[in-house]
């Protein structure tokens, strides 16, 4: 699973309807462009493709300012918004993603139901834990990494991973049952994107698609 889609559809998503530098902008100023591949040049292909596919819905709303073809506004599709969905539920249970993909997933974590996004990260740490468990098959920790030679600190690292996300997934968890943040159904949610004429202070320059 790439992470550019679900940011993507996630930042369309979030306007209601945007144009790409709107979504561009969204991304920096997450910095996204720092942990994933959400580059310029990924962003504005992706919005093309998944309009492609149905995914969102084009509009040619103004001439560019540039001069050149009319630009283009997305807004989610009832396909995009159920692919959405979908990326979003697995970006927030699988285990052996890239970690752009979890950020991703959690930055979004609050379009979901409270009770589903704990139910969601719950069967994460289940698969965890079943991942730890295969890796244990074969090599037990208390032996340390040296009992299987230098080799041995793969799986070493494998358990200290697992161990590691599946603490920080609990602590979430706790967080989410206690009440922190606002999820959806529960009123108004968390305002992550910038202003129309508000400046990004972590904008990465002009982008010759910019003005579509």
């Amino acid at each position: 699973m790439s992470a550019i889609r679900l940011l993507v559809l996630g930042a369309v998503r979030q306007h209601g309807r945007a144009h790409g530098y709107q979504v561009r902008n969204d991304l920096e100023f997450w910095g996204a462009h720092e942990w994933s591949n959400a580059k310029p040049g990924s962003i504005y292909h992706a919005l093309k493709q998944m309009a492609k596919e149905g995914l969102l819905l084009a509009h040619e709303v103004a001439p560019s300012t540039a001069g050149g073809p009319p630009r283009v506004e997305y807004e989610m599709t009832d396909q995009g918004t159920r692919e959405y969905l979908t990326l979003l539920r697995q970006a927030l249970t699988s285990y052996d993603q890239k970690t752009d993909v979890l950020s991703a997933g959690i930055g979004f974590i609050v379009d979901l139901p409270r009770d589903e996004a704990v139910a969601l990260l719950k069967e994460r740490t289940e698969r965890l834990r079943q991942w730890r468990a295969s890796v244990t098959e074969y090599y037990t920790p208390d032996g340390g990494p040296g009992q299987l030679g230098h080799i041995g600190e793969i799986m070493n690292m494998w358990v200290h991973s697992a161990d590691s996300e599946a603490a920080w997934t609990r602590g979430l968890i706790e967080r989410i049952e206690g009440g922190a943040y606002t999820f959806a159904g529960e009123g108004e949610p968390f305002v992550g994107v910038l202003a129309e004429d508000q400046p990004n202070p972590y904008a990465t320059g002009p982008h010759p698609e910019d003005a579509r």
